[in-house]
């Protein structure tokens, strides 16, 4: 590791610790030159795949937007932040798992709703009416009775 200080290539770890979440690892350096002392942290280097959209466009995937699904679709629900903060998780794990570059838009979607479907019954209909593009009332009425089961 490169000092910031004199740019010399000469650097020791003095102190590991990690992060109470354990995403990072925090190491504290010394530069054997100057001898001053810095920090660097260590994260995964993971890739999410790109979304394949209905028309053929390609973008790179945002976890900005699967987040504002999920909460348009919560609105005024009685779901706490951190239990949407676990369904984010456990859509992005999946993503990751996966293993795959590509990922078509509505394989998201479908991860979604099972997401939904287990935090609110009410949300889950919600962004299925959307999602599913429902044209008539008998649609919705077989959704809902899904959702009764």
């Amino acid at each position: 590791m490169k000092c910031p200080f004199c740019g010399k290539g000469d650097t020791q770890v003095v102190e590991t610790r990690m992060a109470e979440d354990g995403d990072f690892i925090r190491r504290r350096r010394q530069c054997a030159a100057c001898e001053k002392r810095f920090t660097t942290y260590e994260r995964p280097d993971v890739s999410f795949p790109a979304v394949v959209k209905k028309d053929g466009r390609r973008i790179d995937y945002d976890g900005g937007k699967l987040r504002a699904s999920l909460n348009l679709a919560l609105r005024k629900r009685p779901v706490s932040t951190e239990q949407i903060d676990g369904a984010v998780e456990r859509i992005e794990e999946k993503l990751l798992t996966l293993g795959l570059r590509e990922v078509a838009s509505s394989r998201i979607g479908e991860l979604v709703m099972r997401e939904l479907k287990k935090l609110d019954k009410v949300a889950y209909v919600r962004f299925a009416s959307v999602y599913r593009s429902f044209e008539d009332i008998d649609e919705f009425k077989t959704l809902v009775d899904e959702v009764r089961r």
